[in-house]
């Protein structure tokens, strides 16, 4: 039976959550931000609690509360940032896809789970609010299932309901849902961006991962006709593509008509354009077999660095985690296999500037782990251009790559592969 909280100051997590549990809970614009903040707040009273945390704009997640609370996340994004920089985030490195299953089971099995919901529609049921990525699969093989249902929130369409009876704990709230602010973009971003958008053709689906650069090849799109997007993740680029009918969804060949997401990851220009759009749709994006089925479905992602095969790390820079695997192996596999797909890894030549000028991204040897193979190298782009290392040898490989490089470190690369 369902337990209601009308007042949020009257919960008591200590009923709830034992000590050593494991709690996870939405990310992005999904995020509960009064349970996350309950749960700073009670801390010390429930003794030590484990958390796992995705892609978080929560004043939970901070340093000084780790005298009670551990976290660990499949990525150093957002507030995880400040944690990973601390030394204080237990990293889980895996692909996107497979988190529902680590959450689901083995040592990181989720004991609770906070959700942020709308209000229950004419028949009772919940629809997931902003997001239905790894936590929908969890309802029904979690212990408790704590649900924020906030009047703010919007009903977004969705293949997964709950019923009252799914949710252990309700608890009402009016407030604005969370939200996660894009990047100015730089000059260097702005020229990636042609670049990539000159690889998109009219009619494509596409798929972008986190960060500045993809949300500026999204502007640059403003031209193109008929696309469609089929995306663990959209933004308020997105959004504003669908208001000028861009995004029309017309040529898909799954969804036909439909901006199917996982999750929302922007401001309220995203979520009040979610909250009327009804083509707008929330669904698991990993199915491999629905990616490769897409028409032209081009993936793009980036990278800390990419090494002269082809081989990217997205997870260590200068030492320090700040990224994660996510989805992308996923998403530029299934763009390899879609017809007229297009996988690309967009990243700046360069990074960084000291008295010994800036150093190279694209690399002879990666200076972290491979999140992404060399087998899964499609499309690599900077401003300096395209190289398309599909089919290719590590030879020609290295010529492609060296061609993007910035003009400074070409003769070093060079060198280095000669050697």
């Amino acid at each position: 039976m369902t337990e209601e909280v009308g007042d949020a100051t009257e919960l008591d997590l200590t009923r709830y959550i034992r000590p050593g549990a494991l709690v996870a809970w939405g990310q992005g614009c999904a995020e509960p931000l009064t349970l996350t903040e309950a749960l700073a707040g009670q801390r010390q009273q429930l003794g030590g609690v484990r958390c796992f945390s995705g892609i978080s704009t929560t004043a939970a997640v901070r340093p000084e509360h780790c005298d009670y609370l551990s976290f660990s996340s499949y990525t150093a994004a957002g507030a995880n940032r400040v944690l990973s920089e601390a030394g204080l985030l237990d990293i889980v490195p895996c692909h996107y896809s497979q988190l529902p299953d680590i959450l689901g089971r083995g040592p990181l099995r989720a004991d609770v789970l906070f959700l942020a919901l709308p209000q229950a529609g004419p028949d009772g049921t919940f629809g997931l609010g902003l997001a239905a990525d790894y936590l929908a699969p969890l309802i029904g093989r979690a212990s408790t299932v704590i649900a924020e249902v906030n009047d703010q929130v919007p009903d977004v369409g969705g293949d997964r309901r709950l019923s009252r009876g799914e949710i252990d704990v309700l608890v009402r709230t009016s407030r604005p849902p969370a939200e996660y602010p894009g990047k100015p973009a730089s000059d260097v971003d702005i020229a990636i961006a042609e670049h990539v958008a000159g690889l998109v053709p009219d009619g494509a689906t596409l798929q972008v991962g986190i960060g500045s650069l993809p949300a500026v090849v999204l502007r640059h799109l403003r031209g193109h006709r008929d696309l469609g997007v089929h995306s663990g993740m959209i933004t308020d680029e997105i959004a504003e593509l669908i208001e000028a009918g861009v995004v029309t969804g017309a040529r898909k060949s799954a969804g036909r008509g439909l901006t199917v997401t996982g999750l929302l990851l922007g401001t309220s220009t995203l979520i009040s354009r979610a909250a009327v759009d009804k083509s707008i749709r929330l669904r698991d994006t990993r199915d491999q077999a629905v990616l490769a089925a897409q028409h032209a479905l081009v993936a793009v992602n980036s990278a800390i660095e990419v090494d002269l095969t082809g081989q990217a790390n997205v997870e260590v820079a200068a030492g320090r985690y700040v990224g994660g695997t996510g989805g992308a192996a996923d998403f530029l596999r299934g763009a390899a296999r879609s017809a007229g797909g297009v996988p690309v890894i967009a990243l700046p030549s360069t990074a960084g500037r000291s008295a010994a000028g800036t150093a190279s991204r694209i690399v002879a040897r990666l200076s972290g782990p491979a999140g992404l193979s060399r087998a899964d190298a499609g499309v690599i782009v900077t401003e300096y251009g395209v190289a398309d290392l599909r089919g290719l040898s590590l030879v020609r490989r290295r010529e492609r790559m060296i061609a993007i490089a910035h003009p400074d470190h070409r003769a070093a690369l060079e060198s280095a592969a000669a050697n």
